[in-house]
């Protein structure tokens, strides 16, 4: 069974073909491009529907003077040509229009996502998500720039060929259409089994690119303990499931083909015997016989094509199903309809009043109890306490990554959910614990706090984040690529070009989680010297395990179990004994050992 829980089963036992209208407000804006590509696919259709007749003009007057057979294969030729342009044409509207349907859909699916909270990543992979903006907009670009177009043409050359067989022999034509039962009956049936197995397969295909992404973003852990052998049994366990479910579906729809294309050609065989006889008894014409089998012929190319294009539209309907649902998730974080405005300057005036929170993947288990905590503007906070406390979560909150369950936040007087989250976050620097390093420059990942800043401003930062130095030492010094999630640095270098990032944005709220842990002696007494020097004038929170960094905070908050049990001083939360006595003189008595 696909990896996926009871809801995603539902669905899949519950999808339709009209899934397929998730489509509609993405083709709205194109409404005369589509109109030209169907146009364009109406005049072909009818061109093929044509030649068949000039066919039996020139066999039933093979024998008529050379000027009248001229004529007629001057219209053959001149109907060719407007097949081919009528072609040529239907392709490039259709091709066109399918690229920029999906590029919209695809910048809508990216935007939509990077608009979602860290709650709700928790319950869906990246690599899901990436699987839905790659491979299934790739079947929506094979199905607006190819499989509806073919559909729609052989539907129409499938109508009117039984229009046209009909007015040529309706004789013949009652028997071809007594073939129509058994072929619908197939396709019906195995149809619904198809669209089971089609969004099972893509299920499976979402789940080996989610397996590929998290091994290939932790491959350095997977080679460090020697996991490579068990991490490819994984991928490849569930990359052969994938390859079952599809050898599944191609198994259905091949046996759906042979049995409409067998019962289809089976019955024109029949039809034509006894079209032979009718010729031979004087009933038709052979240029109506022939003209009758190019129609025969036509209508069962055309129901062969779309019992195949059906699979299609089936396989597009579950991935349109997938686009629309994510585009509709319900995210538990949102902007309010008409939010407030922030107003400015900033103050960084932060309290938490009765704050409980659980996370979405531990309903159980509360990170914050009813935590309640005024920072004054200005003030330098410093969080500590063992970990799973409830410090970061503090910073994630204040970040509004997630809601609390109970209570409120604030920044200057406003509950944070009554704000745009773009707006108030503005107002905020962050350096979290795994500084994110991306793959380009090192003048654009220090630029990335504040894309405006010019040079000569993202030199600072880096000289008053102790980065300088090593930047420069690198190859084309700020100009040099710092790789995939910066393995080109040392965890310590890639602090810095965190912590220089934050300095460049300048807000009046800093957060600092863990900001020096991966510095060496050196580094860190330069970078808190810039931090310290950062934070004047500034609300400053500041999670430390390390408390030789934040003995000159002007409070330091000790979390324990997701509740604040002490606040104070240095010097007077040693003196109380307690939590920080305890961890202060573990600290500082290893320091000196």
């Amino acid at each position: 069974m696909a990896p996926t829980d009871a809801k995603t089963e539902d669905r899949a036992r519950s999808k339709k073909v009209g899934a397929l209208g998730g489509l509609v407000p993405f083709l709205k804006p194109y409404r005369t491009l589509l109109g030209l590509a169907i146009a364009a696919l109406v005049l072909t259709a009818t061109v093929s529907l044509i030649l068949p007749m000039a066919v039996r003009r020139v066999v039933d007057n093979f024998n008529a003077e050379a000027e009248i057979l001229d004529l007629y294969f001057t219209a053959a030729i001149v109907i060719a040509a407007l097949f081919a342009f009528g072609s040529g044409l239907r392709y490039y509207l259709v091709t066109r229009l399918g690229e920029r349907v999906v590029a919209d859909i695809r910048r809508a699916m990216f935007d939509r996502v990077m608009g979602l909270s860290p709650a709700f990543f928790e319950k869906l992979l990246t690599g899901e998500v990436l699987s839905r903006i790659t491979t299934d907009t790739t079947l929506i670009l094979s199905l607006i720039g190819s499989s509806v177009s073919i559909a729609l043409r052989n539907a129409l050359i499938l109508l009117g060929g039984i229009v046209l067989m009909f007015l040529t022999s309706a004789k013949l034509t009652g028997l071809v259409l007594l073939i129509v039962p058994a072929v619908v009956v197939p396709i019906v049936i195995l149809g619904r089994r198809l669209r089971q197995l089609s969004r099972e397969n893509q299920d499976w295909i979402a789940s080996s690119s989610g397996s590929a992404s998290e091994a290939l973003s932790s491959v350095q852990t997977v080679q460090a303990f020697t996991h490579e052998g068990p991490t490819r049994a994984a991928f490849a366990d569930v990359t052969e499931k994938s390859f079952l479910s599809a050898k599944t579906r191609i198994r259905t729809r091949a046996i759906m083909t042979i049995i409409v294309i067998f019962l289809v050609f089976t019955g024109i065989v029949g039809v034509l015997w006894m079209g032979a006889r009718d010729v031979r008894g004087g009933v038709m014409s052979p240029g109506e016989l022939i003209q009758f089998v190019i129609y025969a012929v036509m209508v069962a190319g055309s129901v062969g094509a779309l019992s195949e294009i059906w699979g299609e539209l089936q396989r597009a309907a579950g991935a349109t199903e997938r686009l629309v649902e994510l585009l509709n998730a319900e995210d538990p974080v949102n902007d309010p309809a008409q939010p407030k405005a922030l107003p400015r300057p900033v103050r960084g005036d932060i309290a938490f009043e009765g704050v409980t929170f659980r996370y979405p993947a531990r309903p159980d288990t509360s990170a914050l109890q009813e935590v309640s905590l005024h920072v004054a503007p200005g003030e330098t906070i410093a969080l500590v306490g063992p970990s799973g406390a409830g410090k970061t979560t503090i910073l994630q909150l204040l970040m509004r990554f997630y809601d609390p369950q109970q209570g409120a936040v604030r920044l200057d007087g406003h509950d944070l959910r009554d704000l745009a989250r773009s707006d108030f976050r503005r107002a905020i620097s962050m350096v979290p614990q795994d500084p994110v390093i991306f793959a380009t420059s090192a003048r654009e990942n220090i630029r990335f706090g504040r894309p405006e800043a010019s040079d000569a401003e993202v030199e600072a930062a880096a000289r008053a984040a102790a980065a300088h130095d090593f930047v420069m030492a690198l190859p084309q010094g700020y100009d040099s690529y710092l790789g995939e999630r910066g393995v080109m640095l040392s965890g310590g270098q890639k602090q810095r070009i965190a912590i220089a990032r934050a300095i460049l944005r300048d807000a009046p709220v800093l957060l600092l989680d863990e900001a020096t842990s991966a510095l060496d002696a050196e580094s860190e007494r330069l970078v808190q010297q810039a931090v310290e020097e950062l934070a004047r004038g500034r609300t400053t929170l500041v999670v430390a395990h390390r408390l030789a960094t934040v003995k000159r905070a002007d409070r330091i908050v000790v979390f324990e179990a997701g509740q604040i049990v002490a606040i104070g001083k240095h010097d007077d939360l040693v003196a109380q004994g307690g939590l920080y006595a305890r961890l202060a003189r573990l600290q500082f008595t290893d320091g000196a050992a």
